[in-house]
C-alpha cells in the first residue's frame, strides 16, 4: 500500500470487459511529506477521487480482486481511499 496523488485520466474506448465502467486515473507516489517520489502509473478508481487528490493506493492483484468483487481481474493496482491527513510521529 502507498500514498500517491492523482495527475491525470485516461480515456479507452475499448478495454477488458472487466474495466468496463471504471475509471483510470494517472497517479504519481508520493512520500509521507507529500513529496512525489518520481514514478507514475496507471490505477483503477474504486472511491470516485479526481485529479489533484492524495489517494490510498493498493498495489497486488489479489487485494484488487477483494475490492472489486471480481474472479482474478486484469487489475493490479487499484486506488482504495482518498487521504484527508496523514500524521506522523517522530
Amino acid at each position: 500500500m502507498f500514498l500517491a496523488k492523482i495527475i491525470g485520466e485516461v480515456v479507452s474506448t475499448i478495454k477488458h470487459p472487466a474495466l468496463e465502467g471504471r475509471k483510470l486515473l494517472v497517479i504519481e507516489r508520493l512520500d509521507t511529506e507529500r513529496r512525489p517520489l518520481g514514478d507514475s502509473l496507471l490505477a483503477i478508481d474504486s472511491v470516485g477521487a479526481g485529479v489533484g487528490e492524495v489517494v490510498l493506493v493498493v498495489d497486488e492483484g489479489t487485494s484488487a480482486a477483494l475490492v472489486t468483487g471480481l474472479d482474478d481481474p486484469p487489475i493490479r493496482t487499484l486506488i482504495v481511499g482518498v487521504v484527508d491527513r496523514i500524521d506522523v510521529e517522530a
